[in-house]
């Protein structure tokens, strides 16, 4: 039986061995925090002071406070995109540049004890992000129920999924240019289109199809409701969708970082 046939069943990393590599980007992390989490997490705060508190003023309709709607949407948003530069430009980089992955190869850490821990990684990013802009919420007066701190958790859980897409991708990227493709042609429609700005029922039903079978979509729906109360039963389905999408990466990720890493 081969490598690669072994790691859909033995996925070859321990605790220890995530652990160190978690605690290796979160050393980094602490160093250099004030400069990477700029441009990652204001971007959001950016959207909603001017789409929420200047474009609201003239937006009526869509629910009491147009910036209390696009509010949870924002979040979802700033938790995919602290999950995702971690799995992608950064993983690239220590892949073929600083060739980390390498010298940790040298060492007992598998390659499964590596991707494991840079998701684990981009997964407790996505929850500082998501814990960060619930803060902001909270200062616009925009949380109204401790039911409002699960979304720290689910910052997580869309940590979780875009770590393991973001990762997928790096795995098959063989050029650092072609991130422009994925920010370009997949993170900005998603940002656009997942019901952040505009309920998706103004959209021709086949783009509320497509929208369904899109992540960030049912991400947003699960923050909207820990944050507005809105329809819980779609929140549950959104909270499956996501467990299972999730659990697929993540098994895809590990599959194509072993033949990545081991060739």
């Amino acid at each position: 039986m081969s490598k690669t046939s072994r790691i859909a069943f033995n996925p070859d990393f321990t605790l220890s061995g995530v652990w160190r590599v978690w605690f290796r980007n979160a050393t980094v992390y602490r160093r250099t925090f004030k400069v990477n989490i700029l441009p990652n997490f204001f971007e959001p705060v950016f959207y909603l002071l001017s789409m929420g508190v200047g474009l609201g003023a003239y937006v009526s309709g869509v629910a009491d406070s147009y910036l209390a709607w696009m509010a949870p949407g924002l979040l979802a948003a700033s938790a995919m995109n602290g999950a995702t530069f971690e799995v992608t430009y950064n993983v690239f980089v220590k892949t073929v540049f600083a060739r980390t992955y390498d010298a940790m190869l040298c060492t007992p850490l598998g390659v499964g004890d590596i991707a494991v821990g840079e998701i684990a990684w981009a997964v407790t990013r996505a929850g500082i992000y998501g814990a960060a802009f619930l803060a902001v919420m909270a200062i616009f007066g925009l949380v109204h129920s401790p039911i409002a701190l699960a979304a720290i958790p689910v910052s997580l859980l869309i940590g979780f999924l875009f770590a393991g897409i973001g990762l997928t991708f790096t795995a098959l990227n063989r050029k650092i240019d072609l991130y422009s493709y994925y920010f370009t042609l997949f993170l900005t429609p998603l940002f656009l289109f997942s019901e952040i700005f505009f309920p998706l029922d103004r959209l021709p039903h086949a783009l509320q199809v497509l929208a369904f079978f899109t992540p960030l979509y049912h991400a947003v729906r699960l923050c909207r409701f820990l944050l507005l109360g809105e329809d819980g039963a779609a929140a549950l389905v959104s909270l499956g969708w996501m467990f299972v999408v999730s659990l697929g990466f993540f098994i895809s990720s590990l599959l194509l970082m072993r033949r990545r890493l081991i060739q």
